[in-house]
């Protein structure tokens, strides 16, 4: 028989524990905050109170902004930035991955190079817009896609990644007459899905939170992301932006509140893709971190 012996716990690690716990609880309270004022009925809202519980819930701010044009439009133009992002950040980091990989690729060391010196060095601000106006792409969406398909970091961690993948596999099924591509498809993308969860997690939330570049490229408010049009909501209180569907209740909802319920659609999404990717998220950072 084993036993199991427990370490028992000393002053410093219940100071620890309580500290920390503070610190968490210090971070929630700001979120509380804005999902119990989202809720909270109009009626009942005082101003410069904290609302840790509505004292009357209602869904009265969320019908008011999902009614609103400006936030249905916002929401339609990061949805496509996203989902269109997304899918081509993926397809061009790991097919690119994979022929950096690949020692008989003409060029690879020269490409290779180029890639780590991205990694260490930024052209800027004002050189990036250059680019963006001379390739015509100003006030388009494709401004906040097609300048950033890959990132050098991306693709070092995805070479690893495939680079970990043992080559007997790709010799086999070259042997079973399979071409390059079909080994890509059939043997290297399909181990590589922890990988593929994790970067549809990171390029997923990066481009949900488009701000800097939405706010610089896009000067058509209709073309808003969720973020500028939050910024011009919480930052600049600017209600005019949001008060653009002509309903006689929306006048009755306090301003506050419904800044509050933007922000929490604003988060809603990626809050509930993050569980279904959660976890593979750690597994697929540190297997392409690593080679062996």
């Amino acid at each position: 028989m084993s036993f199991i012996h427990q370490k028992s716990l000393t002053a410093g690690d219940w100071l620890n524990y309580m500290v920390l716990g503070l610190i968490a609880l210090a971070s929630l309270f700001p979120f509380l905050y804005v999902v119990s004022l989202s809720f909270t009925d109009p009626s009942t809202y005082t101003p410069l109170k904290f609302y840790l519980l509505p004292d009357k819930w209602s869904l009265a701010s969320y019908r008011s902004i999902l009614s609103t044009n400006s936030f249905l439009d916002s929401l339609k133009s990061t949805a496509f930035i996203t989902l269109t992002g997304t899918v081509l950040n993926l397809a061009v980091t790991f097919t690119m991955a994979y022929g950096l990989t690949k020692k008989w690729v003409l060029g690879r060391n020269f490409f290779l190079g180029v890639v780590l010196v991205t990694l260490f060095f930024n052209a800027g601000i004002i050189p990036h817009y250059l680019l963006v106006k001379q390739m015509g792409l100003l006030n388009s969406y494709w401004s906040l896609i097609w300048p950033s398909l890959t990132n050098a970091w991306s693709l070092i961690v995805v070479k690893s990644f495939m680079e970990s993948i043992h080559p007997e596999l790709e010799d086999s099924a070259k042997i079973d007459g399979c071409s390059d591509l079909g080994v890509f498809a059939k043997i290297v993308l399909p181990l590589s899905m922890p990988a593929v969860a994790a970067f549809t997690l990171f390029f997923a939330v990066q481009h949900w939170n488009t701000y800097f570049n939405a706010l610089i490229y896009i000067s058509d408010t209709k073309k808003w992301t969720l973020q500028v049009l939050i910024k011009q909501l919480v930052i600049e209180a600017d209600a005019s932006g949001i008060s653009q569907s002509g309903s006689t209740d929306e006048t009755m909802v306090p301003q506050e509140t419904i800044r509050m319920a933007s922000i929490v659609l604003a988060m809603l999404p990626i809050l509930l893709v993050y569980p279904f990717l959660q976890k593979y998220f750690a597994k697929g950072v540190m297997l392409g971190s690593v080679k062996g």
